[in-house]
């Protein structure tokens, strides 16, 4: 439901959303973060589009919440998936987005379909 100003939320979230990683394991979720990478499928594969979003870029493209012995922590990633797309405006790497929609599980980590996005910054290219 919209709260005064307009805005649809999830209660006990601010504007901006949580992080990647106090995304609940499923429901209706908020979440702003980085774009780490997109994925495309080739021609003769089913056309979907997927990107990782995680919740901040270190620069040098060093890989951020590492856990002990240098191995990713569950739940430190979301994959955003657009089924039927070859490509979504806007997303790529670097950009820094606020994502709206269900989330779920997919091979154990969160993933949502299909998300409603506004992208909120990009790298600048120098």
């Amino acid at each position: 439901m919209a709260d005064a100003s307009g805005r649809y939320g999830v209660a006990g979230q601010g504007p901006e959303g949580q992080g990647v990683r106090d995304l609940p394991v499923r429901g209706r979720a908020v979440c702003t973060g980085f774009i780490e990478s997109v994925t495309h499928q080739p021609p003769s594969e089913q056309p979907f589009f997927s990107a990782v979003v995680v919740d901040s870029v270190r620069p040098g493209g060093g890989v951020p919440n590492m856990g002990a012995g240098g191995v990713r922590k569950p739940y430190e990633r979301l994959r955003v998936i657009w089924l039927g797309r070859t490509r979504v405006p806007g997303i790529e790497a670097g950009v820094k987005l606020r994502l709206k929609g269900m989330v779920t599980q997919v091979d154990g980590l969160p993933a949502m379909f299909n998300p409603r996005y506004e992208i909120l910054s990009r790298q600048e290219h120098l």
